[in-house]
C-alpha cells in the first residue's frame, strides 16, 4: 500500500499522499443552499486525504439539481464556505469545491421561479427527483439559447472566483454522472445542430469553453474536471465514448489542467487510453469489481502500480472513515457505509463514525 502514501504535485499544490477524498452528495445544507458548522466538521474530521473534493455545489440558482444541497452563487454561501475551508486548512488539508450544473436533473420545485430546467436538448432523463413530499419525475428540460450557454460558461466563472474568494485551493467541474457537461458530451442527451452538437468536436465544445473560462478565471493549476466515460447513470448514453474522451482529452490539454478525474465505469481500457493522450496528472476513481461493490483502496493500488492513475479518489471508504489513511496503513478494520444515512438528516452517518 506504500504507493498510496507517497506525495505528489497536482497543478502546482504539494500534496502529502495520493489517497483522494472523492465528491459524495451528502444534502445537509440549509434550503438556501448554505453549508453549515456540521460541514466543517465532516471535512476536516477526514484532513488525512491527500486532496478534498466536496460533493457538488451548484454554481447558479438553476444549476441545482436536489434538494438541500450547498451553492457558491451568492456572498452568503462564500461567507459560509469559508468556516468550512478554514476548518479544513487548520487541520492540514487541501480541499477543492466540486461545481456542478445539473442541467435536465432538476425541477421547478427547486426554483424560485418555478422554471424548467435546462439542457442541451429538450431530452428528458427519464430518472425522479426525491423530495419530501414523494417521487417526482424530471420534466422535459428547455433546450438552452446561445445567450444561455454563454451565460452558464460565465457562471462556472463566476462561481470558481467565489470559490478562490472561500478559501478553497481549486475548483472541480463536474463533467460526469449524466449533469449539464456530461449532457453536452453525450450523444443521447444532445442532438443539437448547432456548433454544440452533432459532431464530437461540437459536443466536447461546452466542456472545452467551462474549463477554458474557469481556468481563466482562477488558474489552470486550480482546476480539475471530472469524466465518466460510459457511465450511463441519468438516463446517459454515448455511442462513441473512447473517440469522445480521448478528443477531449486532446482538446483540454493545451489548457494545462490540475488534473483529470476519471471515474471508471468498468472499462479500464478507455482509462488507458486517457493516460496516454493527457500529459498531467490523472487521477483515477476505480471501478468496483462484482465482489468489491464499490473502489477500494487495494483497487487504488493496482491502478497506481499499472501507472493508469496518479492519484486514486475513494468516496465510500473516506464517508464511513474518517481516519482512512490510518486505517489503510494498519490493514483496516472499516467501518461499514450505512445507505440509510447518505443523503439528508442530522450528524448520524456523517460526522460520528468511529476512528480506531
Amino acid at each position: 500500500m506504500n504507493e498510496l502514501f507517497e506525495p505528489v504535485t497536482v497543478g502546482g499544490i504539494e500534496l502529502p499522499n495520493r489517497l483522494f477524498m472523492a465528491p459524495m452528495t451528502r444534502s445537509r445544507a440549509t434550503p438556501g443552499g448554505l453549508v453549515t458548522e456540521l460541514t466543517a466538521e465532516y471535512y476536516a474530521q477526514r484532513a488525512a486525504a491527500g486532496l478534498i473534493i466536496t460533493e457538488g455545489v451548484q454554481p447558479s440558482v438553476i444549476g441545482q439539481g436536489y434538494i438541500d444541497t450547498p451553492g457558491l452563487h451568492s456572498a452568503e454561501q462564500v461567507a459560509a464556505w469559508r468556516k468550512v475551508t478554514d476548518a479544513v486548512h487548520a487541520a492540514g488539508a487541501r480541499i477543492f469545491a466540486q461545481l456542478m450544473h445539473s442541467g435536465r436533473i432538476g425541477h421547478p420545485v427547486l426554483y424560485p421561479d418555478g422554471a424548467l430546467p435546462v439542457a442541451p436538448s429538450p431530452i428528458p432523463s427519464g430518472v425522479q427527483l426525491f423530495t419530501p413530499d414523494g417521487m417526482l419525475d424530471h420534466p422535459t428540460p428547455r433546450e438552452m439559447t446561445p445567450a444561455d450557454i454563454a451565460r452558464t460558461v460565465r457562471d462556472f466563472a463566476d462561481a470558481a472566483r467565489n470559490a478562490v474568494d472561500a478559501g478553497f485551493d481549486g475548483v472541480e467541474l463536474h463533467g460526469a454522472n449524466g449533469y449539464l457537461i456530461h449532457q453536452f458530451l453525450a450523444d443521447g442527451s444532445n442532438r443539437r445542430t448547432d456548433a454544440y452538437g452533432g459532431s464530437v468536436e461540437n459536443r466536447i465544445r461546452f466542456a472545452v469553453e467551462v474549463s477554458r473560462a474557469v481556468a481563466e478565471a482562477i488558474g489552470p493549476g486550480r482546476v480539475g474536471i471530472r469524466v465518466s466515460p460510459g457511465n450511463e447513470i441519468n438516463g446517459i448514453t454515448e455511442s462513441d465514448t473512447t473517440d469522445l474522451y480521448v478528443a477531449l482529452a486532446r482538446a483540454l490539454a493545451p489548457l494545462g489542467l490540475a488534473y483529470v478525474h476519471v471515474m471508471e465505469t468498468g472499462d479500464r481500457e478507455t482509462t488507458r487510453r486517457l493516460r496516454r493522450e493527457w500529459p498531467g496528472t490523472l487521477v483515477v476513481a476505480p471501478h468496483p469489481t462484482p465482489d468489491t461493490e464499490v473502489g477500494t483502496p487495494e483497487l487504488g493500488v493496482e491502478a497506481l502500480r499499472e501507472g493508469v492513475a496518479d492519484a486514486v479518489a475513494l468516496g465510500r471508504y473516506w464517508l464511513a472513515n474518517p481516519d482512512l489513511v490510518a486505517r489503510v496503513k494498519a490493514g483496516g478494520p472499516y467501518n461499514e457505509a450505512d445507505p440509510a444515512t447518505f443523503f439528508g438528516g442530522d450528524h448520524r452517518g456523517y460526522t460520528d463514525y468511529p476512528t480506531l
